[in-house]
């Protein structure tokens, strides 16, 4: 076994919801760094798993009446055969409900308070529970809403116990400091910088008013909040609890991968809780971006969280991690569109590397009845091509170590495109006219074929599957995994005079416009009803309902929807109102009817244009039916 080790994990995710693409995307990530390392001869320890813990979790599962682990075991096996499905190779999916890592939570518990870190004191406060964040009222927002997820938090005083966090503000910024990659990106690690220095509190590390968690050792009263819970995931997956020969060599782990939103969990609360614990922290966190979806937000209300396991069943596995990978740079926002998708498939995958090879296999199996001929005689294109697989692979081994996979993937293609472009340069079909330039063509297509052996290295970690098949068609039966990355950079390493395997095209094209207009057909039949938030009466008697009678009606310039309105409220109130409505009507449709006005409205300002109401209307497929009243009802006059 290698002395070299690597250790890499994912967040645990939350079992409050179903798999969607950002925890895809974090997984592949991590995926792509454990093959990468495997294949250049490190010992690998990847970690995955599921955070099951905590007030979200109890209350769902009272919703449906069953128990919190019920309601985590259901979720689990989704996560699970998820990463089946993306050929992801954990080599551990933790759960925090296993009983080691229960017992290891409670252990760095104690380490903490025996190191004089924890003690008991009352908290109060805001607390958001989608979130499992503790806010200060100066950090709310609009009266009392979360800053993170912008819902309603609730005030809390009950007794809690606390974590000396802000006894080693100045030791984490020292770290901070002195270990200039601890945080990626920079960007990130600047925001983290600014959080600290504005003067880290204690951490409220208890909670009493819920059940659904680890109790405190000695006081089982009080449930561990469930960040110490989580966090601590990280070393009880790998033998903390007894310290054992796995914990020494893997741990500190090499890179944590993490979305932006929970960074500060990882860089603030992760490595304190560590130093109390007396342990050595993490060599890097590393922040992703998140996943809009054709430029919007993903949610359940719009209905247009991609199920992943749809993307792989449509559209193949390896060109799902291929495009999460290649589209955005690791650390920025991105968006999913069917589009760009299909760009990437019919682009990079059908027409740059799946062309290349059914080219290769194709003159070889005309030109010498499919058997991989020999390498005799060299030219400068040769030397040229030589050069570029040596400057790929150590762009590649960079890249990849700074996390940087979409740059990766970059130079990989390039090699992809140089090889296509040897082969035009050199012309087999030109030289298979002449018989006295045979060896030539022998050594131009062997070395064509053995390019595409070194591709099939290096796109294993983001392909495997592709990788795979490559090795299927050139009949190549040596494991992949090398003993180092010098033994992945040699050339000429195909044995001339075996026979290819059976050619098969590796990425079918799409026909965009096909597929995109049965995916919106698809998406208008099943588009989820939105979710619709329920009020109460007190919140429904602040809206005030007035009969309107339109006076006048003009279209605003350079906008197509919209309408500007005079309305009589009755009583010399007259109000300007911007309605949406000029796909449905003219402006002289609307003079001189009765309709329902929301009366007390803030005055916004639409396209420049002050509007000081709202007049209702039907939506009905792409058109607007605007409510009217009899127009013997009085302008002004109140609906109840």
């Amino acid at each position: 076994m290698s002395n070299k080790t690597f250790y890499v994990t994912t967040p645990i995710y939350y079992v409050n919801d179903v798999p969607h693409i950002g925890h895809a995307y974090t997984t592949v990530a991590a995926d792509v760094l454990a093959r990468y390392k495997r294949l250049c001869g490190y010992d690998v320890f990847f970690l995955t798993g599921t955070d099951e813990h905590g007030q979200k979790i109890e209350q769902a599962a009272q919703k449906k009446g069953i128990t919190p682990k019920e309601l985590a075991d259901t979720v689990v096996e989704r996560f699970k055969s998820l990463w089946v499905k993306l050929n992801i190779s954990n080599d551990k999916f933790i759960r925090t409900t296993d009983e080691e890592h229960k017992k290891t939570v409670q252990k760095i518990f104690k380490k903490m308070q025996e190191n004089g870190d924890i003690y008991l004191g009352e908290y109060e406060g805001w607390y958001c529970t989608p979130c499992e964040t503790y806010w200060t009222e100066t950090q709310l927002l609009d009266g009392n809403h979360c800053p993170s997820c912008g819902r309603e938090t609730h005030k809390l005083k009950e007794p809690s116990y606390f974590f000396k966090m802000s006894k080693y503000q100045n030791e984490l910024l020292k770290y901070i400091q002195e270990n200039p990659d601890f945080i990626q990106p920079t960007s990130r690690k600047n925001e983290i910088v600014s959080f600290i220095k504005e003067g880290l509190k204690d951490l409220s590390v208890s909670r009493v008013s819920f059940k659904w968690g680890i109790p405190v050792p000695g006081d089982e009263n009080h449930v561990i909040y469930v960040w110490i819970d989580a966090l601590t995931n990280y070393i009880s997956a790998i033998g903390y609890l007894d310290e054992t020969k796995q914990f020494k060599k893997y741990w500190p782990a090499d890179v944590h991968l993490v979305g932006k939103d929970i960074l500060r969990f990882h860089t603030v609360y992760w490595p304190t809780m560590l130093m109390s614990a007396g342990l050595p922290l993490p060599k890097k966190v590393f922040a992703h971006g998140w996943w809009t979806v054709e430029g919007q937000k993903m949610s359940k209300s719009l209905g247009n969280a991609i199920d992943p396991n749809w993307l792989v069943d449509t559209f193949g596995v390896d060109a799902i991690r291929y495009f999460l990978l290649r589209e955005v740079p690791f650390g920025l926002d991105g968006d999913f569109s069917f589009k760009a998708l299909i760009h990437r498939i019919n682009g990079d995958l059908a027409n740059d590397l799946g062309n290349l090879l059914n080219r290769t296999m194709g003159m070889v199996k005309r030109y010498f009845n499919g058997i991989i001929p020999e390498y005799k005689v060299e030219d400068e294109t040769d030397k040229e091509l030589l050069a570029k697989i040596e400057e790929v692979f150590d762009e590649v081994d960079t890249h990849l170590n700074n996390i940087a996979f979409n740059k990766a993937l970059i130079s990989i293609w390039q090699l992809v495109s140089e090889l296509n472009k040897y082969i035009d340069k050199n012309a087999p079909w030109m030289l298979a006219k002449d018989e006295s330039k045979r060896d030539r063509l022998e050594s131009v297509l062997y070395l064509v074929l053995d390019g595409i052996r070194i591709l099939s290295l290096l796109i294993y970690p983001f392909m495997p599957q592709t990788s795979e098949e490559i090795r299927r068609q050139l009949n190549i039966d040596i494991d992949v995994f090398k003993s180092d990355f010098e033994d992945l950079k040699k050339v000429k390493q195909l044995k001339p005079g075996l026979k290819l395997g059976e050619a098969k095209q590796l990425f079918p094209r799409i026909d965009e416009k096909e597929f995109i207009d049965k995916i919106k057909a698809e998406n208008e039949k099943t588009k989820p009803e939105p979710e619709i938030e329920q009020i109460t009466i007190d919140q429904f008697s602040k809206v005030v309902l007035k009969a309107g009678k339109i006076l006048e009606a003009e279209k605003i310039k350079k906008s197509e929807k919209l309408l500007k309105l005079k309305v009589d409220l009755g009583n010399n109130d007259i109000r300007q109102i911007v309605a949406g409505v000029a796909k449905s009507y003219n402006p002289e449709d609307l003079k001189g009817k009765t309709v329902a006005v929301v009366s007390n409205l803030k005055p916004a300002k639409l396209m420049g244009v002050k509007s000081e109401g709202m007049i209702l209307a039907a939506w009905i497929g792409d058109k607007h039916v605007v409510v009217e009243l009899p127009n013997d009802v009085p302008a002004g006059s109140i609906i109840k």
